[in-house]
């Protein structure tokens, strides 16, 4: 038989077959049993991703749940600082380089986070490699490298709650 054929084998679905482990199967051969090696692979997979309208509370607060932001909430008086380690000098590394059509993506994402209002224009000494990462429906999605930054930041140290303590 070619090996290159696919063979499809049948059996009886009323016949079950115990279920032994490694160690038990490996002490049969030795002792003299015979084994046979069978892989199995499903030739479909059905799963389904389930869609966000599908789910009951969505349909029922449509209001809540928006296809998408339209725009970021109000800014808060809040001066938003990363404490970072004494001396240090503001990083940025020489982009990541991209293909043609990673530049292109590029482009248009950070037009659409502009026009949102997501992102705006900063002149500034500090600077994160930006890189693409692939999603499952084949999409781009924005990465954003700080690990630089990272390794100089000052930890914040302190414990956090316990869940019990939060409830008394």
């Amino acid at each position: 038989m070619d090996d290159s054929q696919p063979m499809s084998i049948y059996g009886f679905q009323d016949k079950v077959f115990p279920v032994i482990s490694v160690v038990r199967a490996w002490r049969a051969i030795e002792s003299g049993c015979e084994a046979f090696l069978v892989s199995i692979s499903a030739l479909e997979t059905a799963f389904v991703t389930p869609c966000l309208e599908d789910v009951p509370v969505v349909q029922e607060f449509p209001d809540v749940f928006p296809d998408s932001l339209p725009r970021l909430p109000p800014e808060i008086e809040v001066e938003f600082v990363i404490d970072l380690e004494p001396g240090t000098r503001p990083i940025a590394k020489a982009p990541y380089c991209m293909a043609p059509h990673e530049l292109e993506e590029l482009r248009t994402q950070l037009d659409e986070f502009l026009e949102c209002g997501f992102i705006r224009p900063i002149s500034s000494p500090w600077g994160a490699l930006v890189l693409f990462v692939n999603k499952k429906d084949g999409s781009m999605r924005h990465c954003i490298d700080y690990r630089e930054l990272n390794k100089i930041t000052i930890k914040n140290r302190y414990l956090l709650p316990r869940i019990d303590d939060l409830f008394d």
